[in-house]
Formats: structure tokens, C-alpha cells, sequence
């Protein structure tokens, strides 16, 4: 695998409900503004296309690949870095919650079918039936979005680091009720536990991008998607915490040094053992 460090941009963006012309052209100005700071790879929001439970998901869902993953492809050729995206995604009946790895050709690596779904959003997105790993340039990559990386969905995430992961780079969408107060109570909790976990436990970095702005129609309408935007490095390290809010947009830029995997197959039992993991 590559040990090559390399730049991620975490594009911790504006997505507005259903308004998926005006939220593609934001990605692809965070892509290429991302490049034209030296990164080679860009986290984007989940459900960027149409927001989080957006209702219009039922009629403006799209295939995969589709109009929007040819969007995305042709803002990762023209920057020339590894895209990773949440869109909307149709497939026959359903329509499902779903990421996406495009490469610096714009070439689909992979797509992964968001698995946790809330119970609130049971109704409008289908369950993702599939875990996978791309290799790619920068190192091995998972591509869980959100939920998937509950501390109570962990088996998700041991499950990609010991596919052979060594990052795992998760579109978000972080939402809170709209008098949230985060100086009395900060964001933030839920994703520290889980990525540190993980991030100790396979020296793996775990990378989680919200978006930012008001939700509007759906379950959870009149809520506001906060950012917080984390990441973690190998040994559970926080390196980067972004802004809170619903305007809280912004790009940062953060260094990534994949590290080779601690143990393989029947050997990660034993390493995990010796870091103070009880669980099967």
C-alpha cells in the first residue's frame, strides 16, 4: 500500500433541500478549491445532492452512475484528486443513502449503500447490504457514511479496518434541534468515542465531513445540520475539529500519513487483545 502522505480537503459545506443544481456547483467549487490547496483527495457531505431526508429524494432521486456521479467525475478530473461524496441514490424501486469514491479520472472506485439508517428515514431510504474497500493511490479507503459509525454499529467499522482499510472517510450530515446551545452542551460527543475507538485501536484515520444549513420537510424539518466536521488520527488523536453552525462553512485541510496495518487475518484477534479490545 502507499505510505505517501498526502492532503484531504474536509469540505464541510452548505447543502440545501432539494436543490441539487445549486448544491453540485457548491461541491465542485469546494473540489476545486480544495486542489488549488494542494489536496489530493476531498471529503463532501452526505445526501449532498438533495440534503438528509429531504422529501424530494422520492422523485429526484437519481441512478448511480447517473447526471450527478458524472458531475462529480468530470470536477475530479478537472482538479485532478480523489472525490468522496454523498448523493441520493435510485436504484429500480429504492432509493438508498449512498457514498461514493471517484478517482482523479473520474472513474467510480466504489459505492457503499449507507446501512444504519435512523429509524426516522426507514421510510424514504433502503438498507445498504454491502461493505467494501477500494485500493487507490492514496491507501486503501472506506467510505462508511454518518450512522455507520455509531459506537452501537461498531462492528461496521472493524469490519472495514480489517478488510484492510487504513482510512476511513465518512460523508456526514450532524444535525441538532434548532435552539441547540453548544456552549452549554457541545456537539461532539458521539463521534469522539467511536472514531477514537476505532483510530486506537487499527492506526487508522477516521475522517467524518457534516454539512451545515437548516433542514427543511422531512422528520426532522425546522433542525440545523452544525458541522463539528472530525478527524482522528491513528492512536485516536483528535487532529481537527471544525466550526459549529448553521453557517458555519468552511474548507480545511488536513495531513494524511497512512500507516501499514499493525496485523492481518487471524492475527488481528491478537493485537486487538493486547489494545484492550474484549469484543469478538
Amino acid at each position: 500500500m502507499s505510505t505517501t502522505s498526502f492532503r484531504l480537503g474536509m469540505a464541510q459545506m452548505l447543502v440545501e433541500g432539494g436543490q441539487p443544481d445549486r448544491n453540485l456547483a457548491r461541491a465542485g467549487e469546494m473540489i476545486a478549491r480544495a486542489a488549488s490547496e494542494g489536496c489530493a483527495a476531498v471529503l463532501l457531505p452526505e445526501a449532498l445532492d438533495l440534503g438528509w431526508t429531504h422529501p424530494s429524494a422520492r422523485d429526484l432521486a437519481e441512478p448511480i452512475p447517473g447526471p450527478r456521479t458524472d458531475l462529480l467525475a468530470q470536477a475530479a478530473r478537472d482538479a485532478g484528486v480523489h472525490v468522496i461524496a454523498g448523493l441520493t441514490e435510485r436504484a429500480t424501486q429504492h432509493v438508498y443513502n449512498t457514498s461514493v469514491l471517484i478517482s482523479p479520472r473520474g472513474e467510480l472506485l466504489l459505492r457503499h449503500r449507507k446501512i444504519n439508517v435512523l429509524d426516522i428515514a426507514q421510510d424514504l431510504y433502503a438498507i445498504g447490504d454491502s461493505l467494501a474497500v477500494a485500493e487507490t493511490a492514496l491507501g486503501p479507503m472506506g467510505i462508511p457514511i454518518c450512522a455507520d459509525n455509531f459506537s452501537s454499529s461498531l462492528a461496521l467499522g472493524h469490519s472495514l479496518a480489517r478488510m484492510g482499510a487504513r482510512m476511513l472517510l465518512s460523508p456526514c450530515a450532524w444535525a441538532m434541534p434548532a435552539d441547540h446551545d453548544n456552549q452549554a452542551q457541545p456537539y461532539g460527543a458521539t463521534w469522539t468515542q467511536s472514531y477514537t475507538a476505532l483510530a486506537r485501536l487499527y492506526d487508522i484515520y477516521v475522517v467524518g465531513v457534516s454539512n451545515v444549513g437548516w433542514l427543511v420537510g422531512g422528520p426532522w424539518d425546522g433542525r440545523k445540520c452544525i458541522g463539528c466536521s472530525l478527524a482522528v488520527a491513528p492512536g485516536g488523536e483528535i487532529i481537527t475539529r471544525l466550526g459549529y453552525g448553521p453557517d458555519a462553512e468552511e474548507l480545511a485541510v488536513i495531513e494524511i500519513a497512512p500507516r501499514p496495518a499493525p496485523a492481518r487475518g487471524t492475527a488481528i484477534a491478537g493485537m486487538l487483545r493486547e489494545r484492550g479490545y474484549d469484543g469478538p
